[in-house]
């Protein structure tokens, strides 16, 4: 009896040890990335890889890698699924795709040109998998079967969600008057507009012989230019206005700092932040900043190398304060959350660096944290005619610890510069201190250590020509 007892447990232990996996096939995590978990593309035609968008659909992570120029080959459509293995789609397309889009009514899921429904069934659009996909967002008259599909060189489409039936409605580069190097990122739409982003930056920008960039809102009759600036996100939610306001994001940035406008009640609001590193400062070198949800009722905007922690609520008309978490120099096409997980896409190696790779990284959103200290510069002047009275934008001044302020220009009489600040981050304004810069003179203010508010602002007393930075460390 006894021997057939020990005979039976050493089957089953041998038939479990069998079962396992090998610890060659198991999954290989290093600091929240499996090598595994990679789409590494081509060397013919080498170009370029890039995880563009992410997305928690139908009991997978699907995610769309791209290609720079819809050009090479080892990307396109992949899912993920619970046991951290990757599987490449049939239907997938090599290509340059970055949207992502929940269309409710429908029950479908848009990732590239690509539509999937509940149960994982793939279609394509046949007609548009060819041009560089940045964007997918409500239509304006008729969401429950229609869509707006933005390209990255302006094409704006309209797609019937049950046929997929795709029609061109513009050419951005024409209706935005655009004459350099277009480079469209982003769209969205709410509050019965819709705003677009094209983050063109090149040196002829930088010299002042260009100014390509552009946001604008078309109304569904006419487009308008808001900014003839470099914006490369546009994002928000589908609530309701009369709980949560509603609002609309847009980044960017321009010579003097990064920034953030805001749609609210009715107009836009702008708001100016530090850069965190220059190496931002260049159409290409923005793929892609987002601002999304990190988890339910939490949003997390990338811009300029630094996170930040971003109140999707508008109450009374104003931005609740924001606030920075980390600064980095990863690119970071998109992040969502999976089964628990905060995971980044990335953009990690291109063809001057070797075969195009990248991959994902899986973790918490609050190991942001563990990411370098929240630091930067940023001017709310920069080279600037400014005229007597003129009060700046606002600067985010909370979640730094060293501050410094510098204050130069050149008019042949002193000039005061009023620094006023709004500690409570509800548009209160108190006057900090008033400095005097003699005429064609320099002077720089160190703030205590420690000190902070959530917002800064100047007024000049007089017309001048005017820079004023601000250097957080």
């Amino acid at each position: 009896m006894k021997q057939t007892l020990f005979l039976i447990a050493l089957f089953l232990f041998i038939a479990s040890a069998s079962a396992q996996k090998p610890d060659d096939e198991k999954p290989i995590a290093i600091g929240g990335v499996f090598p595994q978990i990679a789409v590494v593309a081509g060397h013919d035609n080498r170009s370029e890889a890039g995880i563009g968008a992410l997305l928690p659909w139908a009991d997978k992570l699907w995610f769309v890698a791209y290609v720079a120029h819809v050009r090479g080959e080892g990307t396109g459509l992949y899912w993920l699924d619970e046991k951290m293995q990757m599987h490449k789609h049939p239907a997938s397309v090599v290509g340059t795709f970055t949207n992502r889009y929940i269309h409710n009514p429908s029950n479908q899921a848009f990732l590239g040109p690509h539509v999937i429904d509940t149960k994982g069934n793939v279609r394509t659009i046949e007609a548009i998998k060819n041009v560089r996909l940045t964007s997918t967002m409500t239509h304006l008259t008729d969401p429950d079967n229609k869509v707006y599909m933005l390209a990255m060189e302006g094409e704006f489409y309209e797609v019937d969600v049950k046929t997929l039936e795709a029609k061109q409605l513009f050419n951005l580069v024409k209706e935005l008057d655009i004459k350099g190097r277009v480079h469209f990122k982003a769209a969205f739409s709410a509050n019965g507009r819709v705003v677009v982003a094209n983050n063109s930056y090149y040196e002829a920008d930088y010299l002042g012989k260009d100014a390509s960039g552009r946001l604008a809102e078309w109304d569904g009759k006419t487009w308008t230019i808001l900014e003839r600036k470099p914006f490369v996100e546009v994002s928000g939610k589908h609530w309701s206005a009369e709980t949560y306001g509603n609002p609309i994001f847009a980044t960017g940035w321009d010579q003097a700092s990064a920034i953030l406008k805001v749609f609210a009640k009715g107009k836009w609001l702008t708001y100016r932040l530090p850069k965190g590193a220059q190496t931002f400062d260049h159409a290409w070198n923005t793929e892609w900043m987002r601002i999304r949800d990190a988890q339910t009722e939490r949003f997390l905007m990338d811009l300029h190398g630094i996170f930040y922690e971003l109140p999707a609520q508008i109450y009374d008309g104003r931005i609740l304060p924001i606030r920075p978490i980390s600064n980095h120099l990863r690119i970071v096409p998109d992040f969502c959350y999976w089964r628990g997980l905060f995971v980044m896409g990335g953009d990690q190696t291109d063809r001057s660096l070797g075969q195009p790779q990248t991959g994902l990284w899986f973790g918490q959103v609050d190991d942001l944290w563990k990411m370098g200290k929240p630091a930067g510069w940023g001017s709310v002047w920069y080279k600037q005619n400014v005229n007597a009275g003129e009060v700046s934008a606002p600067f985010l001044m909370t979640g730094f610890d060293k501050k410094v302020v510098h204050l130069k220009q050149a008019s042949n009489k002193p000039v005061r510069f009023k620094l006023e600040v709004d500690f409570l981050g509800d548009g209160s304004w108190e006057t900090y201190e008033t400095i005097l810069v003699a005429g064609n003179g320099y002077y720089h203010h160190e703030f205590p250590t420690n000190f902070s508010a959530h917002w800064v602002r100047v007024t000049a007393s007089d017309a001048c020509h005017a820079t004023v930075t601000f250097i957080y460390s």
